[in-house]
């Protein structure tokens, strides 16, 4: 059964934001945060950066909704809570699938017409994207919640 966050996450992941927005929007909700800004942050980091299968979207989109609640303002504040919180997510996420990499966790180049076509054929939005968007966005508001 998934959790209210994670199926925000998912509904907006279904509605054609990509997995980095997602996840994003989903925590600024769940941290009553709401700025216009917030998917625009979140664009390029779908596809692992820009499609390159580097770190996953959706973690990003995670670590960058940790930086919500835990970053800071000025090199003044403290940083630690953000890494530890940042961290911990890492380690949980890649212990669940195995790699925080968008190329390994999807098995597809998305940086080719052909990697794409597989992606597709595969259904790998549907059938692992989504997956990895909703436990990311789970990881994370319970680290928060913690």
């Amino acid at each position: 059964m998934q959790s209210d966050i994670s199926e925000k996450a998912t509904s907006l992941f279904d509605k054609g934001f990509n997995c980095a927005e997602s996840v994003l929007i989903a925590m600024s909700d769940f941290l009553g945060i709401k700025a216009d800004i917030i998917p625009k942050i979140a664009t390029p980091f779908g596809g692992g950066i820009g499609r390159q299968g580097s770190v996953c979207g959706a973690v990003s989109g995670a670590i960058m909704g940790i930086g919500l609640k835990c970053g800071r303002m000025g090199p003044s504040e403290d940083k630690e809570k953000a890494y530890e919180l940042a961290l911990r997510f890492y380690e949980r996420f890649e212990k669940e699938f195995g790699s925080v990499l968008c190329h390994d966790l999807i098995e597809c180049d998305l940086r080719t017409p052909e990697g794409k076509k597989k992606a597709k054929d595969l259904r790998v939005h549907e059938e692992k994207c989504s997956r990895f968007v909703a436990r990311a966005a789970d990881i994370a508001t319970g680290l928060l919640k913690e």
